[in-house]
């Protein structure tokens, strides 16, 4: 099936899963569990997936179109967490249907004169862009409130960028091995009222499952996924390499441990109310 528009997955109601790519196994693994459950999906490369392959975009992003392309699944292509002026660029003429431009590390005033910048191009391109306000960070300090996206400057970002979504810092995040994380969902409901824009929970492998169908409910869309992909590959790969010297014979584990824990977060994110447990819809 052709790429679809990622503004056509990110849609009110219902929440959807977005995995970091940075192998063609790892691509293989999320549009295999996306055919599985018959959900849509987006299959991401960031920035720093891109200065892995040697800073070539095309290669990651061709195959990952290719794998898309060769399914039945609904799968978009998204470029993420970009802050190179020259990577941007790149994105409308390898296939991707948005980009999210990081801004966030930046001062206040930096970011939206940036992020307008980058909207400006993108738009002229048909690119739908996510830009992200507060400090979703590492592990340490993104649990403390001062780095909380406030719902006002949400607003007055959103309104002020011509952003097609927000990636907000609400308790999550990235890197996390343990899903430990608890998010302040007063405060993601308070973000869905103010800001006209999806949401976008980053750090999400550090979310548990009741967390994660919470945080969908009071109003985030985009659920973005990398680690716990990441976490699923190694244990693959550790249990299966003794002895071994063809890498077929631990990486086939390793695509398949991905695509089950892709699967299975696949029908956490996009579980309808009906669906899921334990909290009533908002």
């Amino acid at each position: 099936m052709p790429l679809v528009r990622t503004a056509e997955l990110v849609r009110p109601g219902r929440g959807v899963a977005a995995f970091n790519v940075i192998t063609l196994e790892h691509a293989e693994a999320i549009v295999a569990a996306a055919e599985r459950t018959g959900r849509p999906v987006i299959c991401q490369i960031s920035q720093n997936a891109v200065r892995f392959h040697g800073g070539r975009l095309g290669p990651i992003a061709a195959g990952t179109a290719a794998v898309a392309e060769g399914s039945t699944a609904r799968v978009a292509l998204h470029l993420d967490h970009v802050t190179d002026d020259d990577l941007l660029r790149q994105a409308a003429d390898h296939g991707f249907g948005s980009v999210m431009y990081d801004g966030s590390e930046r001062d206040y005033g930096e970011n939206v004169a940036r992020t307008v910048a980058a909207v400006a191009w993108a738009h002229e391109r048909g690119l739908w862009v996510e830009a992200e306000l507060g400090e979703v960070g590492g592990k340490d300090g993104a649990h403390a409130p001062g780095v909380r996206t406030d719902p006002g400057e949400a607003a007055a970002f959103a309104a002020a960028t011509g952003v097609d979504a927000l990636a907000v810092a609400v308790g999550s995040s990235h890197a996390m091995t343990e899903r430990t994380a608890v998010l302040d969902h007063d405060l993601i409901a308070r973000l869905r009222d103010a800001v006209p824009v999806p949401l976008v929970l980053h750090g999400s492998s550090g979310v548990g499952d009741d967390e994660l169908r919470r945080a969908v409910r009071h109003g985030m869309l985009k659920i973005n996924i990398g680690t716990a992909l990441n976490i699923a590959f190694t244990g693959a790969v550790r249990a299966s390499l003794d002895g071994q010297v063809d890498p077929r014979r631990y990486l086939a584990p390793a695509r398949d441990a991905m695509r089950d824990q892709a699967a299975h977060l696949l029908e956490v994110v996009s579980s309808r109310p009906s669906e899921s447990i334990g909290h009533p819809a908002c």
